[in-house]
């Protein structure tokens, strides 16, 4: 093989990332075997004990146990396996990534460790059944979106749903929507585009996954963002359980639900005791559907005490539901 010397210590490194770890090291012998039955290159243990010098030198975290034949691993990479479990399990566990990019992810994850570390991260993934969206173009669509809100170009893209016979159906008669994109967004495991509708005349969100195609990246400057437009301010508006005009609530809670309360409001809500089993808290909320359904949830351990109108709006949505549910 020509260059060999210069092919050498790349092989090198290759085979110590790809095989070795702290528990598997390589000694001088495999190194020695695997370069001439893998590649075609002979090497003496002399040269194999420069190269790795000089990948130690590169700044390589080799480490040699000395012995009547050195054996050598790499001892820190990229990503700790720790890491990549976290990173593998996010990557599962999303309904914004498909089954297919999953696969794909997962497999590029492992190959960052050694053959014998990604065994391990294999049998530590949680396979139970999750949902996943079925459109593979969502690499492509978030890819046009970013290149659009980097230029500050509007974008033109179709938009489905499902009907009765879960078909996709396209929206807007078929028309495209033509958006000003400002952020994607990141809520409940799907990514929002968030932008300046021109259907709408409005700044809204659309979920990326439900975008048909990549959207086309027009030559149109983008409507600039509303002065009083904050993306924070319309996320928690939109996704949470907070709007522009913020109503304040007093709820009581059972002791339980301590943990549920700062998940949602945060630790610095305010909380005070109701009696032995219960805490009294006091949050801004927007009255709306969301904020009813999570109450719900808690299957009366959480009651509204005032105001007024949200006791009986709550109320009304319940009779509703029950009244639905008797026809």
């Amino acid at each position: 093989m020509e260059g060999n010397s210069k092919a050498r210590l790349l092989y090198i490194l290759k085979l110590l990332m790809q095989y070795s770890d702290e528990e598997h090291p390589l000694t001088t012998a495999d190194l020695i075997s695997m370069l001439s039955d893998q590649y075609g290159i002979p090497t003496h243990r002399i040269t194999l004990k420069t190269d790795i010098e000089t990948l130690q030198d590169f700044g390589i975290d080799i480490v040699v146990i000395s012995s009547s034949q050195n054996k050598y691993y790499i001892a820190s990479r990229q990503f700790e396996i720790p890491e990549l479990k976290l990173l593998i399990d996010a990557v599962e566990s999303s309904k914004f990534i498909t089954e297919k990019k999953s696969a794909a992810l997962v497999s590029k994850l492992t190959s960052l460790a050694s053959e014998n570390q990604a065994k391990l991260l294999k049998r530590n993934l949680c396979l139970a059944d999750r949902i996943k969206p079925s459109n593979e173009m969502i690499y492509y669509i978030v890819d046009a979106i970013n290149e659009a809100i980097n230029a500050g170009k509007k974008i033109s893209f179709l938009y489905f749903e499902y009907n009765v016979k879960k078909e996709k159906r396209l929206k807007n008669n078929r028309k495209p929507y033509i958006v000003s994109p400002y952020a994607l967004v990141w809520n409940g495991d799907f990514y929002y585009v968030v932008g300046y509708s021109e259907k709408h005349n409005s700044v809204g969100g659309f979920r990326v996954d439900r975008i048909y195609k990549a959207p086309t990246v027009l030559r149109d400057d983008a409507v600039p963002q509303p002065n009083d437009f904050n993306i924070a301010d319309y996320t928690r508006s939109v996704f949470q359980m907070y709007g522009k005009e913020a109503c304040t609530v007093t709820l009581r809670c059972d002791n339980s639900l301590m943990k549920y309360i700062i998940e949602r409001f945060g630790e610095d809500v305010e909380t005070t005791a109701y009696d032995m089993s219960s805490f009294r808290a006091i949050v801004d909320v927007e009255l709306s559907p969301t904020f009813y359904s999570w109450i719900f949830t808690f299957e009366g351990k959480i009651q509204i005490l005032k105001p007024e109108k949200a006791r009986k709006e709550y109320c009304n949505m319940l009779q509703t539901t029950l009244d639905m549910e008797r026809h």
